[in-house]
């Protein structure tokens, strides 16, 4: 029989495998505080959004969640267990993986062969299996029919959803990116958000989306979490972050509850 204490550790570990947490995070940047104590959860099967204005620290959160970079205080924790400052590559070996602001493709290579690679790479394929796994992907995306174009001749639309597909090559648990509909016109925007909420049902993973576009992030995701220079201002559903007058305040009113509204 086990004894109170660790029936109750075990039932903590339960509750917190299958997320990803950021709890009091800080970030200085050369004496900038960049990020101050900012916290949030990103259960597997997740869609959470994460909006503020340009310079409110959103990717610098991006930065030190992946790997990227190493924060200053505060955690990252994966199923409960501290990774915070670890490499980006065991974080996405672990299937923490993030895609970024600028297009990072193999610009002479095919959209096939782009996918091909990232899925060999992360060694989570066999090679055998990598063609039609590339395929699965490229098809859910809406890719399929440009697989033999070279990824350098994409629009700039496509190429930000062929990069998506490159990040899942390697089956990530969590997905973290950072303005996937940059550059789309609203019907490439609503039809990669349809995109995104379809691989979170089908494969389970997680996805933490910043973006611009609220619009779209209000439709896609919930809860959503709001920076403003650095600092967490807002947090909940779409409905309740666009009546919270911080939030309005940071946005200049118009833009938190107009844009979204089109």
């Amino acid at each position: 029989m086990s004894a109170p204490g660790a029936a109750t550790a075990e039932a903590k570990a339960e509750t917190r495998a299958g997320l990803l947490e950021v709890v009091a995070l800080s970030k200085n940047l050369e004496g900038v505080q960049a990020l101050s104590d900012v916290s949030l959860r990103l259960p597997e099967g997740g869609v959470v959004g994460l909006i503020g204005p340009n310079g409110s620290g959103k990717t610098t959160l991006l930065n030190c969640v992946s790997g990227v970079m190493r924060p200053t205080s505060g955690s990252v924790l994966l199923d409960g267990d501290p990774v915070g400052g670890r490499p980006a590559h065991e974080l996405a070996a672990a299937g923490i993986v993030r895609t970024f602001q600028n297009v990072r493709l193999f610009e002479w290579l095919t959209v096939l062969e782009n996918v091909q690679v990232s899925a060999l790479g992360a060694g989570k394929v066999r090679r055998g299996r990598s063609r039609e796994h590339a395929r699965e992907l490229l098809s859910q995306l809406g890719l399929a029919e440009l697989e033999d174009r070279y990824a350098g001749t994409l629009s700039y639309g496509d190429q930000r959803r062929l990069e998506i597909a490159r990040a899942l090559a390697g089956r990530p648990r969590f997905l973290l990116l950072d303005e996937p509909a940059a550059g789309m016109n609203e019907a490439e925007s609503d039809e990669l958000g349809d995109s995104i909420d379809r691989l979170r049902r089908e494969r389970g993973c997680g996805v933490l989306v910043v973006e611009h576009d609220l619009r779209l992030i209000m439709r896609l995701c919930e809860p959503l979490y709001v920076l403003n220079e650095g600092r967490q201002i807002g947090e909940g559903t779409p409905a309740a972050v666009r009546r919270d007058p911080a939030v309005i305040a940071a946005y200049s009113g118009e833009e938190v509850r107009g844009k979204e509204s089109r």
